[in-house]
């Protein structure tokens, strides 16, 4: 019997699993994963979340269902993937990890663009500014005290996990309290973008003017700095005032608080352990975050009143800073695209200057 007719009589002896196994679609080669956090309507042609401007733009103009995650998938032909997590660090957390297994996709070598909006710290950064991160702290894992109850010489309710007072040494980060990117490619992604021009109109530099800090008074920039992630919206100098000190205290002086997100913990928990499996490359995770809203009032106005005004949709910036997270995201994205031969085995590092 030849070669041939003994392979052809195997397969025919083979299990059906493999058979199909060994017919099976050769996974899709995914350059760059952009994930967004939500979306108000349809992915186009309405008013606009944080997905609806990569759909449209990029275009990812192919619909891939998606049944094991919060929303169908979209690409394009370039190898470009878009995911939408929903709302919150368990739904980014599980539809990660569902788009990390999934057999239909090689994600060993692409590159992860997180793209979403957040408040600002106006000491670092303005309304519709964009930034990208270096460190992300979570800010969820806490024991927690009502203000109205802790001792007068703490400076907040917020004490570490395992520990009994605020910032008390040493610092345990081993419950996934703090995640470090590769800073140099955030370096990289920071140089390659500082210039674009980000989108500004009077209303917003109107509500700029009424803050004392220097950044805050700026138009809209890049920057690079650190966040802070937490599935609480809070607000408030006080409440800025911890946001700094957590950032610092779990970075060991390090971090630079700068933006406040809300599901980049559990986006990068499953990358970690995808990371872990040799799903993806860990040194590939890009953090974007724009500033839809300053995470604390302004001089005058009380917290409470500040926090009213500002509602999902409503932010003060709230689609200048989705136009910057495409604006600044897409110039990368398409970099990535343009030199895969090089980037699909070279991470890109920052010019030393």
């Amino acid at each position: 019997m030849s070669l041939r007719s003994r392979l052809c009589w195997l397969l025919l002896c083979a299990p059906i699993s493999l058979c199909v196994a060994a017919f099976a679609e050769t996974p899709v080669t995914v350059k760059v994963v952009v994930v967004a956090m939500f979306e108000q309507g349809a992915d186009k042609g309405d008013a606009p979340g944080e997905f609806q401007y990569w759909v449209e733009r990029e275009p990812l103009d192919k619909v891939i269902p998606f049944p094991a995650g919060n929303h169908d998938l979209h690409m394009n032909s370039n190898g470009v993937l878009g995911v939408l997590t929903g709302v919150g660090t368990a739904k980014a957390a599980s539809t990660i990890m569902a788009l990390g297994l999934d057999p239909r996709f090689d994600l060993s070598h692409a590159y992860w663009v997180v793209a979403g909006i957040a408040g600002g710290n106006p000491a670092n950064v303005s309304l519709g500014s964009a930034v990208w991160a270096h460190w992300v702290v979570d800010g969820d894992l806490a024991h927690e005290i009502d203000a109205r109850e802790i001792p007068a010489d703490w400076p907040t309710g917020y004490v570490p996990l395992r520990k009994s007072t605020p910032y008390e040494q040493p610092v345990n980060t081993d419950l996934g309290q703090v995640y470090e990117l590769n800073a140099s490619l955030a370096q990289w992604a920071y140089q390659l973008t500082r210039n674009v021009p980000l989108a500004d109109n009077a209303a917003i530099a109107e509500r700029r003017s009424h803050f004392d800090q220097a950044a805050a008074k700026k138009p809209p920039f890049v920057f690079l700095g650190d966040d802070l992630s937490a599935s609480t919206f809070w607000h408030g100098a006080k409440m800025d005032a911890w946001a700094n000190a957590w950032v610092s205290y779990y970075t060991g002086g390090k971090g630079n608080f700068a933006v406040t997100g809300m599901e980049d913990t559990g986006t990068l928990q499953s990358l970690k352990f995808l990371a872990h499996a040799g799903k993806v490359d860990w040194n590939r995770i890009l953090i974007l975050r724009t500033v839809s809203n300053y995470d604390q009032p302004p001089p005058g106005m009380s917290a409470w009143e500040s926090l009213g005004a500002e509602k999902a949709g409503k932010y003060s910036a709230f689609v200048p800073a989705l136009e910057s997270a495409y604006a600044v995201g897409h110039v990368v994205v398409d970099k990535l695209v343009a030199e895969w031969p090089h980037m699909r085995d070279q991470v890109p590092q920052a010019e030393n200057k």
